[in-house]
């Protein structure tokens, strides 16, 4: 019995320690997108990346990158928040990063997926995306950061 009460009073410290961090950025992905503004031809994640194969070996297709961005926030947070997304693109690189913002509000428990477009013209001036980074703001307070690995 005292060994299942150890692991029980563990797993609770490991999670109260995980819920500790007032927000976090989980995951970022980017998808390209064809000229109707689709990132897959069905609604399956085995179709999506054949079409994202499809769409890398067939440039002039594309259109627009979409970033979709898994983010998470404590309910203790107030006031308006901010995913900002930095991007290094081929037609950019020695100029400031080209930066996109969108307002968010969280989600069930916190947690939420957001999308950022990057397409039409500003695609076409910016070029191909090098590296990216995905910030939360609270206001202008700075609750967590996401970096691909080139940045």
């Amino acid at each position: 019995m005292t060994r299942h009460a150890t692991m029980v009073a563990l797993w609770l410290f490991a999670t109260a320690l995980l819920q500790a961090t007032e927000a976090r950025i989980n995951k970022v992905l980017p998808h390209f997108l064809d000229d109707r503004g689709r990132h897959a031809l069905a609604p399956s994640l085995y179709e999506r990346d054949a079409y994202q194969a499809e769409l890398r070996k067939q440039p002039e297709k594309v259109r627009g990158v979409r970033f979709d961005i898994h983010w998470r926030a404590q309910r203790r947070v107030r006031g308006p928040l901010t995913l900002r997304l930095e991007l290094r693109t081929a037609n950019r690189a020695e100029m400031a990063p080209l930066v996109l913002e969108t307002a968010v509000k969280p989600g069930f428990l916190g947690r939420k997926w957001s999308s950022i477009h990057l397409d039409g013209e500003r695609f076409t001036e910016a070029g191909s995306v090098l590296s990216w980074q995905a910030t939360l703001l609270d206001g202008g307070r700075e609750l967590a950061v996401k970096r691909s690995f080139l940045w």
